[in-house]
């Protein structure tokens, strides 16, 4: 009976040894199987958790800068007006009739250089292939090829107002995005809150 007991005894040691080393053959949780170092996050996670991060909503006044560019930003009319201004005196057509007033701002173009966009050097003149969404009030959207905007290809200037006729924009509602070269103000949007940075290439192919 005795030999028994010990039997048994060395048998439930030797299952309980059994059981230690399988724990230790487990990675703990968040570590590295091999390394015991911290396992790393999946790039599919990280980007999930960047979509996520920008996605989330503006404050009223705020615009973001985003798509193909290297330097993503949200900027306000706080900061617009921090930097050079421009004038620029105006004449268009709108629902309300004919319009004429002087706007003073930063130049689109300089608040878009700052994000710096990502065309293709790949390409001739890759920027020619760029275009860029600007989104306002309402979810009312204008769009520009680059070159609208680039002072090497045009001598347009469209700005982000931060004033009419002297008079200073709420900050609550954001810049005003002006087309001087315009006839007809449809692509005046106001209260812009989104302006977006893209190529054409995954359309026009993508259409083949």
């Amino acid at each position: 009976m005795e030999r028994r007991g010990n039997l048994r005894r060395a048998g439930l040691a030797l299952a309980a040894g059994v059981l230690v080393l399988a724990g230790c053959g487990q990675p703990a949780e968040g570590k590295d199987a091999k390394t015991g170092s911290e396992a790393s996050v999946p790039a599919s996670a990280s980007a999930a958790a960047s979509a996520k991060a920008s996605a989330a909503p503006l404050k009223p006044g705020e615009v973001q800068v985003g798509g193909e560019v290297a330097k993503p930003y949200t900027l306000t009319l706080a900061d617009l007006r921090k930097l050079p201004q421009s004038s620029a005196p105006v004449k268009f057509t709108s629902a309300k009739g004919d319009q004429e007033h002087t706007y003073a701002g930063v130049p689109l173009y300089e608040v878009l250089k700052t994000a710096e966009p990502r065309f293709d050097p790949s390409k001739k003149n890759g920027q020619l292939r760029g275009v860029v969404a600007a989104t306002g009030g309402g979810d009312y959207r204008a769009v520009f090829a680059w070159a609208e905007l680039d002072p090497g290809f045009a001598r347009s200037q469209v700005l982000l107002a931060v004033s009419e006729d002297g008079v200073p924009f709420d900050d609550a509602a954001g810049p005003r995005l002006v087309v001087p070269q315009d006839t007809k103000g449809g692509r005046y949007v106001s209260e812009l809150n989104r302006i977006w940075v893209g190529v054409v290439d995954p359309l026009v192919d993508g259409a083949r």
